[in-house]
């Protein structure tokens, strides 16, 4: 069961390498943060950046969630456990099939290609592919698509990077 994790902004790899060392395997399978990949123009050169694609949250993979708020107390930075009611609110299989294929195997998104034909959005490359009815906004000139799915019992609002390469 894969659980979201609220912790303190800018501390996430802190959270993640302290769950993966503080916690015990038996209760903690694995521990996630995700980005994704941009382009910025610095000093005249395109360069790929990675940036955090949930800020403020932390993705645990664990078998069983009794006793699990009592260890993730002892973290830092931590904040809560994302719950619905009493209970930990675990993602759904479609949510963990979108971010594991979303993300890959380094849980970072990469940048995605595509074109505008006549006013309609089409991917050709990337993770993007398929996913345009998500897209609800495009920064052309910050090469960014601004993405809006549901995910955690609500609607989550993404960037990801996007290179537009033609519009016709």
């Amino acid at each position: 069961m894969w659980c979201v994790l609220q912790v303190r902004q800018g501390l996430e790899e802190s959270v993640r390498q302290q769950c993966r060392e503080k916690i015990s395997s038996d209760l903690v399978k694995d521990c996630y943060v995700f980005y994704y990949e941009e382009k910025r123009r610095i000093q005249g050169e395109w360069v790929i950046q990675e940036k955090l694609l949930f800020p403020g949250y932390v993705f645990l993979v664990t078998g069983q969630a009794s006793g699990l708020s009592d260890e993730l107390a002892r973290i830092k930075g931590f904040l809560k456990l994302l719950e619905t009611g009493n209970e930990v609110a675990a993602l759904t299989e479609e949510e963990i099939a979108f971010l594991t294929a979303f993300g890959g195997k380094e849980r970072t998104v990469e940048m995605s290609e595509g074109v505008i034909e006549q006013s309609k959005i089409r991917i050709y490359s990337g993770p993007l592919v398929g996913k345009e009815r998500y897209i609800r906004r495009i920064d052309r000139h910050k090469r960014r698509a601004f993405l809006e799915l549901p995910m955690f019992g609500q609607r989550q609002r993404l960037q990801v990077g996007l290179e537009i390469v033609s519009k016709t």
